[in-house]
C-alpha cells in the first residue's frame, strides 16, 4: 500500500512515468480564424494567433501554474496525421523518456522522435483508436 500512496504523489519527487494532466485540446475548423473569434465574442475566451491558454495551479504544488492549450487547426492539416480525426488531445506527462520506454515495451506505435523546447519536450503516439495524441513534458 505505501508503494501505491508514493506513485501518486505528484508534489514533484515522484517521477512515475505517466500522465499528470491534459495539455492542449486541438480540432479541425473550416476556418479557424472564424472559429477563435466566434468563442473570443461569444464564451469570453482571450485569443491570440495560438489559440486560448487556461492557466491553473497544481493542487499538490499551489506555486506551479499549469496550462491547457485550446487552439483550430484548418480542416485538413498535416498535424494531426496520421490519425484521421478531427481532433488530437495533448496530456500532461512527467518523465517523458520513461513513459516512452514503457510505450515501446508495450507496442505503442510512436511517430516521431522527443523534440525539445523552452517549454517543453515533445512526442507524438497513436491510440489503439486510430488518435494521434500529443506527450508533453513542461519543462
Amino acid at each position: 500500500m505505501e508503494d501505491s500512496k508514493k506513485q501518486s504523489d505528484n508534489s514533484g519527487s515522484d517521477k512515475t512515468p505517466k500522465v499528470t494532466g491534459i495539455g492542449g485540446i486541438f480540432f479541425f475548423s473550416d476556418n479557424p480564424k472564424d472559429t477563435k473569434d466566434w468563442y473570443a465574442k461569444n464564451l469570453g475566451l482571450d485569443v491570440n494567433d495560438w489559440g486560448s491558454t487556461f492557466e491553473s495551479r497544481n493542487i499538490n504544488n499551489p506555486d506551479d501554474i499549469e496550462a491547457l492549450q485550446w487552439s483550430t487547426f484548418k480542416k485538413g492539416d498535416d498535424y494531426f496525421s496520421p490519425s484521421k480525426k478531427e481532433f488530437m488531445i495533448n496530456y500532461r506527462v512527467q518523465n517523458l523518456e520513461g513513459l516512452l520506454e514503457k510505450l515501446k515495451q508495450n507496442g505503442v506505435t510512436i511517430l516521431d522522435e522527443v523534440a525539445a523546447y523552452d517549454y517543453g519536450k515533445f512526442v507524438h503516439i497513436m491510440d489503439a483508436d486510430g488518435n494521434k495524441i500529443e506527450l508533453w513534458e513542461p519543462m
